[in-house]
């Protein structure tokens, strides 16, 4: 048999899958959702122990096409391909890969964009608030009707960290190992403050009319400006100095004028006018929001009663040294916390400079900690077999 671990490549051509759960449930705050869709997404081949099995969960603007192209023509593929595939970090050879669309979202799970059934219309704002933990709850819906009891382990980054913590807060028994990456127990002041702006930028938008813009014209600016200031918080002062300095876009001379003249502000309209096309304006609001939410000292007291009773999960922590949004001395806390209840954990901090968003670009270094990891894991499981 050959060694897949020095040969990457594909998942190839995948498709996303939808289920429907029917039952309404009661979210944390009081209110209740159903029927509750959801897009999800899998690659790999789930081993008859049913003992491989991952759990990929997204970031704020991520979707269940986390690997592989729908299309032979496809410009991108998924957006964690570098990571997910046969010889991977996450390798298919060997592990069954899920990964679905968050609820709140706009990519095939329910959403304010999604058909509320008691008014034949897009929710807008009847859609309830949703928190990390509802959305955890509703993933493990979706595992459930997979047939699977035990998941290998449950990994992610940004947002996806939190959840992939809600998950072994919330289900230890159903978590073999977690992977939060680049993520935080709870979002810093300035982390709110940034989410903030850009919900007030959408909000100010005249199209966006209290969320009721469907089949009008959406709130493109606001949506737009809103991307912008978070895209900066995604970058790092040394990325932006290398890809852009203070270099002048198609121009020798400034303009004296207020169009965009830099690099940086090229690029800045460009992601967010990109941004407009794929996302919806309602979804970055409750999503934006259910970050803020999530607290887990708050919820628990402390970050040490939280994890009191996950001591059979292991845990792997990544943060990266150039990550301002959410920085290091987070991750040290929660590795801090984990210690204190003796949970098997490994702490890593990996030198990048390219900000928050190091965890979704190529890296040698989080793809040999991942499969080293994920081997460990699954070779334990495999021993007790």
């Amino acid at each position: 048999m050959s060694d897949t671990r020095t040969k990457t490549g594909s998942v190839g051509i995948v498709e996303t899958k939808h289920v429907t759960f029917d039952q309404e449930m009661e979210l944390e705050s009081g209110a209740k959702l159903g029927p509750i869709d959801v897009a999800y997404e899998t690659y790999g081949t789930l081993s008859p122990a049913k003992d491989n099995a991952i759990l990929i969960v997204h970031a704020l603007s991520g979707d269940a096409h986390a690997a592989g192209k729908h299309h032979p023509d496809d410009k991108k593929p998924g957006w964690w391909d570098v990571m997910i595939g046969p010889g991977k970090g996450i390798d298919t050879d060997k592990y069954f890969v899920i990964c679905p669309n968050n609820i709140a979202g706009c990519k095939g799970s329910t959403g304010p964009s999604s058909t509320n059934p008691r008014t034949g219309k897009p929710y807008g704002l009847d859609f309830p608030m949703v928190t990390v933990g509802d959305i955890v709850n509703v993933q493990k819906r979706l595992v459930d009707h997979l047939g699977i009891g035990q998941l290998l382990t449950v990994t992610g980054g940004s947002m996806g960290g939190m959840q992939a913590i809600q998950w072994a807060v919330a289900y230890p028994e159903r978590v073999v190992s977690a992977i939060p990456i680049a993520s935080t127990c709870r979002l810093s002041p300035q982390a709110i403050a940034f989410n903030e702006v850009g919900r007030r930028a959408i909000m100010a938008d005249p199209n966006w009319r209290e969320g009721d813009y469907y089949g009008k014209d959406i709130p493109a600016q606001g949506l737009a400006v809103a991307r912008m200031v978070g895209h900066i918080t995604y970058l790092s002062d040394e990325s932006m100095h290398r890809k852009f300095g203070r270099r002048l876009q198609d121009r020798d001379s400034y303009g004296y004028d207020f169009s965009p003249e830099f690099e940086i502000e090229s690029y800045l309209e460009h992601q967010g006018h990109a941004f407009i096309k794929r996302f919806d304006a309602n979804s970055y609001l409750y999503i934006t929001k259910a970050m803020d939410y999530f607290d887990l000292e708050r919820e628990h007291g402390s970050l040490e009663k939280a994890f009191a009773q996950v001591a059979d999960t292991r845990f792997l922590v990544v943060s990266f040294t150039s990550d301002w949004l959410f920085p290091s001395y987070q991750s040290k806390e929660m590795v801090k916390a984990l210690n204190a209840n003796g949970i098997d954990t490994t702490y890593f901090e990996i030198e990048m400079d390219y900000g928050h968003d190091a965890f979704l670009l190529e890296s040698g270094e989080l793809l040999v900690i991942l499969r080293d990891f994920l081997d460990s894991v699954y070779g334990e499981i495999r021993d007790r077999e």
